[in-house]
């Protein structure tokens, strides 16, 4: 039982906060905060079109309008193997910033890394308005880019 509770406690209480300010927005799914110091934030849970894909531009863009130069905070989940600590990000007023980029069509949501009913939602409905890169005939995830 002892063992249970430690485990629980490992994946429940390790997560880590940090605010600060945004000053680049690298892509639709990548940016470098300034905290203590700086640090490249990859977005959990989605991943927006690659440079050279379609709709790449316009999901930086998105992204950037929303927290270019802002106080945000970031939920630290892990760090991945590039070195980039990989969060769930929201504005200072809670609203989950990985979720609004979905809404907007500018990334799928990760399956492969995330099970989230609510980015599943939003990307179906962005998907049946046809938002974002949903307007493309036959839009390819970027994993499948990345693979090529």
């Amino acid at each position: 039982m002892r063992a249970l509770l430690i485990i629980i406690c490992f994946f429940s209480c390790s997560t880590e906060q940090q605010t600060g300010k945004v000053v680049k927005v690298v892509d639709g799914d990548t940016f470098d905060l300034m905290s203590d110091k700086k640090i490249r934030i990859r977005m959990f849970g989605i991943d927006s079109p690659e440079r050279g894909q379609s709709f790449s531009v316009k999901a930086k863009e998105f992204t950037a309008g929303l927290i270019a130069g802002k106080e945000i905070t970031v939920t630290i989940i892990n760090k991945d193997r590039y070195g980039r600590f990989v969060c769930d990000v929201y504005l200072d007023n809670g609203t989950s910033v990985n979720a609004e980029i979905v809404k907007a069509g500018y990334a799928w949501h990760f399956t492969r890394y995330s099970n989230d009913d609510e980015l599943v939602r939003l990307q179906e409905e962005a998907r049946a308005s046809k938002r974002g890169l949903w307007q493309d005939s036959n839009p390819v995830p970027p994993w499948e880019f990345r693979r090529r």
